[in-house]
Protein backbone atom coordinates (compact mmCIF):
# COMPACT_ATOMS: atom_id res chain seq x y z
CA UNK A 1 0.00 0.00 0.00
CA UNK A 2 2.88 2.46 0.89
CA UNK A 3 4.02 1.86 -2.48
CA UNK A 4 1.31 1.96 -4.42
CA UNK A 5 1.22 6.06 -2.96
CA UNK A 6 4.77 6.34 -4.12
CA UNK A 7 5.21 9.32 -7.02
CA UNK A 8 8.05 7.07 -8.42
CA UNK A 9 7.01 3.56 -10.32
CA UNK A 10 8.50 1.27 -8.65
CA UNK A 11 8.82 -2.45 -10.08
CA UNK A 12 10.58 -5.59 -9.81
CA UNK A 13 12.11 -7.54 -13.14
CA UNK A 14 13.36 -11.19 -12.87
CA UNK A 15 16.46 -12.25 -14.43
CA UNK A 16 14.46 -12.19 -18.09
CA UNK A 17 13.78 -8.38 -17.86
CA UNK A 18 9.94 -9.69 -16.98
CA UNK A 19 7.57 -7.24 -14.50
CA UNK A 20 6.99 -9.73 -11.51
CA UNK A 21 5.50 -6.07 -9.49
CA UNK A 22 4.43 -2.77 -10.42
CA UNK A 23 3.25 -0.29 -8.21
CA UNK A 24 0.29 1.96 -8.73
CA UNK A 25 2.43 4.76 -10.09
CA UNK A 26 2.46 2.95 -13.18
CA UNK A 27 -1.00 3.96 -13.87
CA UNK A 28 -0.23 7.38 -12.66
CA UNK A 29 2.57 7.99 -15.16
CA UNK A 30 1.93 5.85 -17.88
CA UNK A 31 -2.00 4.73 -18.19
CA UNK A 32 -0.95 1.50 -17.09
CA UNK A 33 -2.65 -0.69 -14.40
CA UNK A 34 -0.26 -2.54 -12.64
CA UNK A 35 -2.30 -6.22 -12.97
CA UNK A 36 -1.24 -5.50 -17.08
CA UNK A 37 2.38 -5.21 -16.78
CA UNK A 38 3.08 -8.29 -14.57
CA UNK A 39 4.24 -10.62 -16.55
CA UNK A 40 5.56 -8.56 -19.50
CA UNK A 41 8.81 -8.38 -21.20
CA UNK A 42 9.86 -4.31 -19.77
CA UNK A 43 12.30 -4.26 -22.60
CA UNK A 44 9.37 -4.43 -25.21
CA UNK A 45 7.68 -0.85 -23.74
CA UNK A 46 11.35 0.80 -24.40
CA UNK A 47 11.56 2.49 -27.48
CA UNK A 48 13.17 0.88 -29.93
CA UNK A 49 16.19 3.28 -30.53
CA UNK A 50 16.86 3.08 -26.82
CA UNK A 51 16.51 -0.43 -26.13
CA UNK A 52 19.69 -2.29 -26.67
CA UNK A 53 21.08 0.43 -24.25
CA UNK A 54 18.92 -0.02 -21.50
CA UNK A 55 18.95 -4.05 -21.45
CA UNK A 56 22.75 -4.05 -21.57
CA UNK A 57 22.59 -1.58 -18.57
CA UNK A 58 20.36 -4.03 -16.90
CA UNK A 59 22.72 -6.83 -17.74
CA UNK A 60 25.59 -5.59 -16.58
CA UNK A 61 24.18 -4.45 -13.11
CA UNK A 62 22.51 -8.18 -12.19
CA UNK A 63 25.83 -10.03 -14.08
CA UNK A 64 28.14 -8.36 -11.50
CA UNK A 65 28.95 -10.72 -8.50
CA UNK A 66 30.01 -7.38 -6.48
CA UNK A 67 26.40 -5.05 -4.95
CA UNK A 68 26.11 -2.22 -8.71
CA UNK A 69 23.86 0.00 -9.31
CA UNK A 70 22.95 1.97 -12.22
CA UNK A 71 20.95 4.88 -14.12
CA UNK A 72 19.86 5.25 -17.56
CA UNK A 73 17.33 7.34 -18.91
CA UNK A 74 15.22 6.46 -22.08
CA UNK A 75 11.51 6.40 -23.41
CA UNK A 76 9.18 3.98 -22.20
CA UNK A 77 5.46 3.57 -24.29
CA UNK A 78 2.46 4.77 -22.16
CA UNK A 79 -0.84 3.53 -22.44
CA UNK A 80 -1.90 5.69 -25.10
CA UNK A 81 0.74 5.31 -27.58
CA UNK A 82 3.07 8.93 -26.65
CA UNK A 83 6.74 8.08 -25.02
CA UNK A 84 7.13 9.40 -21.82
CA UNK A 85 10.99 9.93 -20.86
CA UNK A 86 12.06 8.10 -17.20
CA UNK A 87 15.20 8.30 -15.62
CA UNK A 88 15.29 4.75 -13.65
CA UNK A 89 17.83 3.28 -10.74
CA UNK A 90 18.33 -0.40 -11.13
CA UNK A 91 20.52 -2.47 -8.62
CA UNK A 92 21.95 -5.79 -8.57
CA UNK A 93 20.40 -6.02 -4.52
CA UNK A 94 17.71 -8.79 -3.92
CA UNK A 95 17.16 -11.35 -1.47
CA UNK A 96 14.30 -14.72 -0.92
CA UNK A 97 12.17 -12.27 -0.14
CA UNK A 98 12.08 -10.07 -3.47
CA UNK A 99 10.76 -12.05 -6.36
CA UNK A 100 13.45 -9.99 -8.41
CA UNK A 101 15.39 -6.88 -8.76
CA UNK A 102 14.07 -3.68 -8.12
CA UNK A 103 13.88 -0.58 -10.72
CA UNK A 104 12.85 2.68 -9.43
CA UNK A 105 11.41 5.31 -12.05
CA UNK A 106 11.12 9.01 -12.30
CA UNK A 107 9.29 10.66 -14.95
CA UNK A 108 11.92 13.43 -16.57
CA UNK A 109 10.58 14.33 -19.63
CA UNK A 110 9.66 18.18 -18.96
CA UNK A 111 13.33 18.03 -17.86
CA UNK A 112 14.51 16.07 -20.80
CA UNK A 113 12.57 18.25 -23.34
CA UNK A 114 13.56 21.51 -21.88
CA UNK A 115 17.19 20.10 -22.14
CA UNK A 116 16.90 19.56 -25.84
CA UNK A 117 14.59 22.73 -26.26
CA UNK A 118 17.74 24.66 -24.66
CA UNK A 119 20.01 22.64 -26.90
CA UNK A 120 18.75 23.48 -29.90
CA UNK A 121 18.34 27.17 -29.02
CA UNK A 122 22.24 27.14 -28.22
CA UNK A 123 22.95 25.11 -31.44
CA UNK A 124 21.07 27.78 -33.95
CA UNK A 125 22.49 30.61 -31.87
CA UNK A 126 25.85 29.26 -32.03
CA UNK A 127 24.94 29.13 -36.38
CA UNK A 128 23.88 32.51 -36.23
CA UNK A 129 26.67 33.75 -34.49
CA UNK A 130 29.24 31.77 -37.13
CA UNK A 131 27.92 33.70 -40.13
CA UNK A 132 27.35 37.06 -38.37
CA UNK A 133 29.58 39.92 -39.36
CA UNK A 134 29.73 41.27 -36.06
CA UNK A 135 31.75 40.17 -32.50
CA UNK A 136 29.02 38.60 -30.61
CA UNK A 137 30.81 38.03 -27.10
CA UNK A 138 30.42 37.04 -23.20
CA UNK A 139 32.79 37.24 -20.41
CA UNK A 140 32.24 36.45 -16.68
CA UNK A 141 31.51 39.56 -14.26
CA UNK A 142 34.92 40.37 -13.68
CA UNK A 143 36.34 40.02 -16.69
CA UNK A 144 38.68 36.82 -15.54
CA UNK A 145 37.14 33.75 -17.92
CA UNK A 146 35.63 34.20 -21.40
CA UNK A 147 32.10 32.45 -21.79
CA UNK A 148 31.82 32.72 -25.49
CA UNK A 149 33.42 35.16 -28.67
CA UNK A 150 32.49 33.72 -32.35
CA UNK A 151 34.71 34.25 -35.27
CA UNK A 152 34.23 37.89 -36.26
CA UNK A 153 36.21 38.28 -33.18
CA UNK A 154 39.53 37.79 -35.56
CA UNK A 155 38.78 39.44 -38.36
CA UNK A 156 37.33 43.01 -36.67
CA UNK A 157 40.22 42.76 -33.59
CA UNK A 158 43.17 40.81 -35.26
CA UNK A 159 43.44 38.72 -32.78
CA UNK A 160 43.31 35.11 -32.04
CA UNK A 161 40.37 33.90 -30.11
CA UNK A 162 42.87 31.03 -28.24
CA UNK A 163 44.94 33.86 -27.29
CA UNK A 164 41.56 35.65 -25.73
CA UNK A 165 40.33 32.39 -24.08
CA UNK A 166 44.02 31.95 -22.51
CA UNK A 167 43.96 35.56 -20.93
CA UNK A 168 40.84 37.28 -21.80
CA UNK A 169 43.08 40.59 -20.87
CA UNK A 170 44.66 40.23 -24.17
CA UNK A 171 41.57 41.87 -25.51
CA UNK A 172 42.82 45.30 -24.37
CA UNK A 173 46.08 44.43 -26.30
CA UNK A 174 43.93 44.99 -29.72
CA UNK A 175 42.63 48.33 -28.42
CA UNK A 176 44.31 51.82 -29.60
CA UNK A 177 46.58 52.94 -26.44
CA UNK A 178 44.58 55.99 -26.26
CA UNK A 179 41.52 54.17 -26.24
CA UNK A 180 42.35 51.67 -23.61
CA UNK A 181 41.33 53.51 -20.24
CA UNK A 182 38.05 54.35 -21.84
CA UNK A 183 37.77 50.91 -22.63
CA UNK A 184 38.89 50.07 -19.30
CA UNK A 185 36.23 52.96 -17.24
CA UNK A 186 33.32 50.69 -19.35
CA UNK A 187 34.44 47.68 -18.31
CA UNK A 188 34.28 48.55 -14.96
CA UNK A 189 30.90 50.11 -15.26
CA UNK A 190 29.86 46.99 -16.48
CA UNK A 191 30.94 44.91 -13.63
CA UNK A 192 29.23 47.28 -11.44
CA UNK A 193 25.71 46.78 -13.42
CA UNK A 194 25.08 49.93 -16.09
CA UNK A 195 24.65 49.27 -19.53
CA UNK A 196 27.65 50.57 -22.03
CA UNK A 197 27.53 52.28 -25.59
CA UNK A 198 30.61 53.70 -27.11
CA UNK A 199 33.44 53.42 -30.01
CA UNK A 200 36.76 53.15 -30.20
CA UNK A 201 39.64 52.09 -32.40
CA UNK A 202 40.90 48.52 -32.25
CA UNK A 203 43.52 46.00 -34.60
CA UNK A 204 47.25 46.78 -34.59
CA UNK A 205 47.69 45.12 -37.02
CA UNK A 206 45.68 47.65 -39.32
CA UNK A 207 47.35 50.46 -37.18
CA UNK A 208 44.62 50.94 -35.06
CA UNK A 209 42.12 52.14 -37.91
CA UNK A 210 39.62 49.85 -37.10
CA UNK A 211 36.86 51.70 -35.21
CA UNK A 212 34.10 49.34 -34.12
CA UNK A 213 31.01 50.56 -31.74
CA UNK A 214 30.19 48.16 -28.89
CA UNK A 215 26.71 47.93 -26.92
CA UNK A 216 26.72 45.62 -23.65
CA UNK A 217 24.53 44.76 -21.03
CA UNK A 218 25.57 43.28 -17.36
CA UNK A 219 23.87 40.12 -16.78
CA UNK A 220 22.08 39.97 -12.91
CA UNK A 221 20.86 37.21 -10.73
CA UNK A 222 19.15 38.81 -7.40
CA UNK A 223 20.73 41.95 -8.13
CA UNK A 224 24.34 40.95 -8.77
CA UNK A 225 26.05 40.68 -11.81
CA UNK A 226 27.25 37.05 -13.15
CA UNK A 227 28.11 37.87 -16.82
CA UNK A 228 28.71 40.65 -19.29
CA UNK A 229 27.29 40.04 -22.96
CA UNK A 230 27.41 42.73 -25.96
CA UNK A 231 28.17 43.14 -29.44
CA UNK A 232 30.63 44.87 -31.52
CA UNK A 233 30.04 46.29 -34.61
CA UNK A 234 32.84 47.51 -37.76
CA UNK A 235 31.67 51.19 -37.98
CA UNK A 236 35.23 51.98 -40.13
CA UNK A 237 33.26 52.94 -43.20
CA UNK A 238 30.51 54.94 -41.31
CA UNK A 239 33.21 57.41 -39.32
CA UNK A 240 35.54 57.89 -42.72
CA UNK A 241 32.54 58.87 -44.35
CA UNK A 242 31.89 61.67 -41.35
CA UNK A 243 35.57 62.41 -41.16
CA UNK A 244 35.65 63.22 -45.50
CA UNK A 245 32.05 65.17 -44.57
CA UNK A 246 33.49 66.84 -41.77
CA UNK A 247 36.71 67.62 -44.67
CA UNK A 248 34.05 69.33 -46.89
CA UNK A 249 32.10 70.99 -44.48
CA UNK A 250 35.08 73.17 -43.35
CA UNK A 251 36.00 73.75 -47.29
CA UNK A 252 32.30 75.21 -48.10
CA UNK A 253 32.50 76.72 -44.34
CA UNK A 254 35.44 78.82 -44.71
CA UNK A 255 37.17 78.67 -48.03
CA UNK A 256 33.94 78.92 -50.65
CA UNK A 257 32.33 81.55 -48.43
CA UNK A 258 35.78 83.63 -48.31
CA UNK A 259 35.73 83.30 -52.05
CA UNK A 260 32.64 84.04 -52.35
CA UNK A 261 32.30 87.26 -49.87
CA UNK A 262 35.36 88.58 -52.16
CA UNK A 263 33.44 87.98 -55.53
CA UNK A 264 30.14 89.55 -54.33
CA UNK A 265 32.53 92.47 -52.58
CA UNK A 266 34.08 92.73 -56.23
CA UNK A 267 30.21 93.07 -57.48
CA UNK A 268 29.76 95.68 -55.40
CA UNK A 269 33.12 97.58 -56.59
CA UNK A 270 32.07 97.45 -60.31
CA UNK A 271 28.33 98.22 -59.14
CA UNK A 272 29.49 101.47 -57.68
CA UNK A 273 32.62 102.49 -60.12
CA UNK A 274 30.82 101.12 -63.64
CA UNK A 275 27.63 101.93 -63.76
CA UNK A 276 27.34 100.49 -67.36
CA UNK A 277 28.66 96.90 -65.42
CA UNK A 278 24.94 96.72 -63.35
CA UNK A 279 22.43 94.44 -65.20
CA UNK A 280 26.07 91.72 -64.98
CA UNK A 281 27.15 92.80 -61.40
CA UNK A 282 23.51 92.18 -60.57
CA UNK A 283 23.46 88.42 -61.88
CA UNK A 284 27.04 87.74 -60.38
CA UNK A 285 25.44 89.14 -56.76
CA UNK A 286 21.98 86.82 -56.99
CA UNK A 287 24.12 83.71 -58.17
CA UNK A 288 26.90 84.86 -55.42
CA UNK A 289 24.17 84.90 -52.59
CA UNK A 290 22.42 81.87 -53.67
CA UNK A 291 25.66 79.93 -53.79
CA UNK A 292 26.48 81.42 -50.00
CA UNK A 293 22.54 80.39 -49.30
CA UNK A 294 23.38 76.61 -50.24
CA UNK A 295 26.86 76.59 -48.50
CA UNK A 296 24.67 77.17 -45.27
CA UNK A 297 22.46 74.99 -45.76
CA UNK A 298 25.03 72.52 -46.54
CA UNK A 299 26.45 72.94 -43.07
CA UNK A 300 22.96 72.31 -41.38
CA UNK A 301 22.92 69.17 -43.30
CA UNK A 302 26.31 68.18 -42.58
CA UNK A 303 25.41 68.99 -38.92
CA UNK A 304 22.06 66.83 -38.86
CA UNK A 305 23.62 63.58 -40.28
CA UNK A 306 26.97 63.68 -38.19
CA UNK A 307 25.86 64.53 -34.95
CA UNK A 308 24.70 62.08 -32.21
CA UNK A 309 21.17 63.26 -31.18
CA UNK A 310 18.77 61.73 -29.08
CA UNK A 311 15.02 62.49 -29.65
CA UNK A 312 13.37 65.07 -27.76
CA UNK A 313 9.66 66.17 -27.05
CA UNK A 314 8.84 69.07 -29.20
CA UNK A 315 5.50 71.30 -28.81
CA UNK A 316 4.70 71.49 -32.59
CA UNK A 317 2.39 74.38 -31.79
CA UNK A 318 5.48 76.70 -30.41
CA UNK A 319 7.50 75.39 -33.21
CA UNK A 320 5.20 76.30 -35.93
CA UNK A 321 4.40 79.53 -33.74
CA UNK A 322 8.33 80.44 -34.48
CA UNK A 323 8.71 79.47 -38.07
CA UNK A 324 6.22 82.00 -38.92
CA UNK A 325 7.67 84.92 -36.49
CA UNK A 326 10.55 84.48 -38.76
CA UNK A 327 9.12 83.79 -42.43
CA UNK A 328 7.07 87.10 -41.73
CA UNK A 329 10.00 89.17 -41.13
CA UNK A 330 12.05 88.03 -43.54
CA UNK A 331 8.60 88.19 -46.39
CA UNK A 332 7.03 91.18 -44.56
CA UNK A 333 4.56 91.54 -48.05
CA UNK A 334 3.45 87.83 -47.53
CA UNK A 335 0.48 86.61 -46.34
CA UNK A 336 0.73 83.46 -44.27
CA UNK A 337 -2.27 81.66 -42.82
CA UNK A 338 -2.57 80.03 -39.48
CA UNK A 339 -4.16 77.05 -37.35
CA UNK A 340 -2.95 75.48 -34.67
CA UNK A 341 -5.94 74.47 -32.53
CA UNK A 342 -4.42 72.46 -30.12
CA UNK A 343 -0.96 72.14 -28.43
CA UNK A 344 0.77 68.73 -29.66
CA UNK A 345 3.98 66.97 -28.87
CA UNK A 346 6.10 64.80 -30.33
CA UNK A 347 9.24 62.58 -30.16
CA UNK A 348 11.76 63.86 -32.98
CA UNK A 349 14.98 66.07 -33.65
CA UNK A 350 15.43 69.72 -33.12
CA UNK A 351 15.74 70.52 -36.89
CA UNK A 352 12.20 69.58 -37.16
CA UNK A 353 12.31 73.50 -36.57
CA UNK A 354 14.63 74.27 -39.47
CA UNK A 355 12.46 71.73 -41.64
CA UNK A 356 8.95 73.75 -41.56
CA UNK A 357 10.84 76.89 -41.78
CA UNK A 358 12.09 75.63 -45.09
CA UNK A 359 8.83 74.52 -46.71
CA UNK A 360 7.54 78.01 -45.58
CA UNK A 361 10.07 79.92 -47.41
CA UNK A 362 10.23 77.97 -50.19
CA UNK A 363 6.16 78.13 -50.34
CA UNK A 364 6.96 82.18 -50.57
CA UNK A 365 10.13 82.02 -52.67
CA UNK A 366 8.18 80.70 -55.62
CA UNK A 367 4.75 82.22 -54.95
CA UNK A 368 3.23 84.25 -57.60
CA UNK A 369 3.36 88.00 -57.46
CA UNK A 370 4.94 90.14 -54.66
CA UNK A 371 2.59 89.15 -52.09
CA UNK A 372 2.41 85.65 -51.62
CA UNK A 373 0.34 83.70 -49.70
CA UNK A 374 1.04 80.40 -47.67
CA UNK A 375 -1.21 78.29 -45.09
CA UNK A 376 0.43 76.15 -42.05
CA UNK A 377 -2.10 73.92 -40.02
CA UNK A 378 -1.80 71.53 -37.07
CA UNK A 379 -3.61 68.86 -36.94
CA UNK A 380 -3.91 66.37 -33.72
CA UNK A 381 -3.87 62.46 -34.83
CA UNK A 382 -4.44 58.87 -33.32
CA UNK A 383 -0.80 58.28 -33.91
CA UNK A 384 0.37 61.86 -33.33
CA UNK A 385 0.42 64.86 -35.76
CA UNK A 386 0.54 66.16 -38.77
CA UNK A 387 1.82 69.85 -40.00
CA UNK A 388 0.58 71.27 -43.02
CA UNK A 389 1.81 73.65 -45.85
CA UNK A 390 -0.24 74.64 -48.56
CA UNK A 391 -0.23 77.49 -51.30
CA UNK A 392 -1.95 78.04 -54.77
CA UNK A 393 0.82 78.07 -56.95
CA UNK A 394 2.08 76.21 -59.61
CA UNK A 395 3.03 72.89 -59.00
CA UNK A 396 5.87 71.61 -57.20
CA UNK A 397 8.15 69.92 -59.91
CA UNK A 398 7.74 65.94 -59.31
CA UNK A 399 11.28 65.29 -58.67
CA UNK A 400 11.20 67.95 -55.87
CA UNK A 401 8.16 66.39 -55.15
CA UNK A 402 10.06 62.82 -54.94
CA UNK A 403 12.88 64.00 -52.83
CA UNK A 404 10.86 64.99 -50.13
CA UNK A 405 8.96 61.97 -49.82
CA UNK A 406 12.54 60.38 -50.29
CA UNK A 407 12.32 58.56 -53.58
CA UNK A 408 15.18 60.45 -55.63
CA UNK A 409 18.03 59.74 -55.86
CA UNK A 410 21.08 62.23 -56.83
CA UNK A 411 22.41 61.67 -60.17
CA UNK A 412 23.98 62.75 -62.90
CA UNK A 413 21.60 64.10 -64.78
CA UNK A 414 19.65 66.23 -62.01
CA UNK A 415 20.62 67.04 -58.73
CA UNK A 416 17.14 68.78 -57.58
CA UNK A 417 17.49 72.66 -57.20
CA UNK A 418 18.76 72.38 -54.26
CA UNK A 419 19.74 71.15 -50.44
CA UNK A 420 16.84 72.72 -48.87
CA UNK A 421 14.35 70.11 -49.59
CA UNK A 422 16.75 67.61 -48.48
CA UNK A 423 17.19 69.06 -45.58
CA UNK A 424 13.27 69.15 -44.63
CA UNK A 425 12.95 64.97 -46.20
CA UNK A 426 16.56 64.23 -43.80
CA UNK A 427 14.94 66.33 -40.91
CA UNK A 428 11.78 64.49 -40.77
CA UNK A 429 13.14 61.15 -41.80
CA UNK A 430 15.23 61.09 -38.78
CA UNK A 431 12.12 61.99 -36.38
CA UNK A 432 10.33 58.42 -37.63
CA UNK A 433 8.02 60.95 -39.71
CA UNK A 434 7.13 60.53 -43.63
CA UNK A 435 6.01 63.32 -46.10
CA UNK A 436 3.14 63.23 -48.59
CA UNK A 437 3.18 65.72 -51.53
CA UNK A 438 -0.05 66.64 -53.19
CA UNK A 439 0.03 68.88 -56.30
CA UNK A 440 -1.90 69.99 -59.32
CA UNK A 441 -2.60 73.20 -61.35
CA UNK A 442 -5.80 73.80 -60.00
CA UNK A 443 -5.05 72.91 -56.37
CA UNK A 444 -1.21 74.67 -55.77
CA UNK A 445 0.56 72.37 -53.48
CA UNK A 446 -0.02 70.12 -50.27
CA UNK A 447 2.96 69.34 -48.38
CA UNK A 448 2.19 66.97 -45.17
CA UNK A 449 4.75 66.07 -42.20
CA UNK A 450 3.19 63.36 -40.20
CA UNK A 451 5.25 62.52 -36.99
CA UNK A 452 4.86 60.20 -33.82
CA UNK A 453 3.63 61.29 -30.86
CA UNK A 454 5.59 61.65 -27.95
CA UNK A 455 5.85 58.89 -25.01
CA UNK A 456 3.89 60.20 -22.15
Amino acid sequence: MLLDQAQDKVALLNDEGRFTYVNGAAERMLGFAPADLVGEDAFEYVHPDDREAVRRAFRDVIDRDEFAEDTVEYRHRAADGSWVWLSSRMSNLTDDGLDGYVVSSRDVTDRVLAERERAETASNLREIATVSGDVLWMFDADWSELRFVNPAYEEIYGTSIDALEDDPSTFLDAVHPEDVPAVEAAMKRLSEGTPVDMEYRVNPDENYNRCVWVQAEPITDDGEVVRITGFTRDVTDRRRRECQLVVMDNLLRHNLRNDLNVILGRAEYLDSEVPESAEHTAVIRRVGEQLLETAEKERDIIDLITEEREPERIELRETIADCVETARARHPTAAIAVSTPDPVAVEGRPELRPAVLELLENALRHGDGDDPTVDVALRRTPAGAEIVVRDDHAPIPPVEADVLRGDHDMTNVYHSSGLGLWLVHWSVDLSDGTIAVESGPERGNEITITLPATAE
